[in-house]
């Protein structure tokens, strides 16, 4: 096991320059729409449209040799250096800096707790079911699934922004620092968007977790356990549980990917929260290439260091694994 996990940390190098070469190739295709706003600006000024060109490329060093930019391009995404964000007229990862917060703020709550639910919701109604708890955790998990998260959030904004007066409908950024986010006044601002976010995240691994323990439940082991007299909470948690889980797992990095990806794009943009979300929206809209990249490097990193702690949780909850053949 150990030696599996020394070649999944390589190979999760090996992927990362994989991605960053793909990135790159990307960025020599992509129109460069920094350059064009450049020499307009340059030209509007009574500059040559030529030599502002020129001057643009030597600023970018994209006069250089294509081997020598790409040296340099895998050199400062490693030391992140991360290029320079036209929109936002500051560093990639100034932007970044400042964007993130906002989106950590409600995505990690929102993450813990519909796990922590969600699977916690789905093993009671693998433990009872065809019970009234159980179909009522199944409307609660059909629901999430089934309602988009835009029209979800514009109703809630209509009732309860038209009801509910201490309930903010859209993001307010200017809150005094001395208050800090976990004041009442942001709190209370992130209820909606949290709501909103946690009802598709909780409904899918409510719905995942019970299938995957209603089938290890009929195992034979775990019949083996309870003709043995295991109480029923050993029985969940020690046998059904941790056999459940490995599926589980695999759910992580696609739960972590829909959060801090697709869901913040469309929960930032409804309720103007200043996040990576919004900023990714924006860059798109306005062709900065490079922040688009950027943002598009985030996802990936997220997605091989998810599957990195996926392979190395298999470890420890499935010993029985050949991880030899893997």
């Amino acid at each position: 096991m150990k030696w599996y996990i020394v070649k999944r940390v390589l190979w999760t190098f090996v992927v990362m320059w994989i991605a960053l070469t793909l990135t790159f190739g990307l960025l020599v295709a992509s129109p460069d729409t920094g350059q064009t706003k450049s020499v307009m600006s340059c030209s509007a000024s009574g500059g040559d449209a030529q030599q502002c060109r020129e001057q643009y490329r030597e600023r970018q060093n994209l006069d250089k040799p294509i081997t020598e930019r790409y040296v340099n391009y895998v050199t400062n995404m490693a030391t992140l250096n991360w290029g320079w964000s036209e929109s936002r007229s500051q560093s990639v990862m100034a932007a970044i800096s400042e964007a993130w917060p906002y989106t950590a703020q409600y995505a990690i709550p929102v993450l813990v707790v519909s796990t922590i639910l969600g699977y916690g919701l789905g093993l009671y109604s693998a433990y009872k079911p065809y019970t009234k708890a159980d179909y009522l955790g199944s409307f609660v998990g059909f629901f999430g699934i089934s309602i988009p998260n835009f029209w979800f959030a514009l109703v809630l904004i209509i009732l309860l922004g038209t009801h509910f007066e201490f309930v903010s409908t859209y993001y307010q950024s200017g809150i005094p620092i001395n208050q800090g986010w976990a004041s009442m006044a942001n709190i209370t601002q992130l209820l909606i968007p949290s709501f909103v976010l946690l009802t598709a995240s909780l409904a899918w691994q409510m719905r995942y977790s019970r299938a995957q323990a209603i089938e290890q439940m009929n195992q034979e082991f775990v019949k083996v356990a309870k003709a043995k007299g295991a109480s029923q909470w050993r029985l969940m948690i020690h046998h059904v549980f941790r056999m459940a889980a490995v599926p589980l797992t695999t759910s992580f990095v696609s739960s972590l990917l829909a959060i801090f990806w697709s869901g913040s794009v469309i929960i930032e943009q409804i309720f103007s929260i200043p996040g990576l979300g919004l900023m990714t929206f924006t860059a798109i809209t306005e062709q900065d290439t490079t922040l688009v990249l950027a943002t598009t490097m985030i996802t990936v990193f997220l997605a091989i260091i998810g599957n990195l702690i996926e392979d190395v949780s298999y470890t420890i909850l499935d010993p029985r694994i050949d991880y030899g053949d893997r």
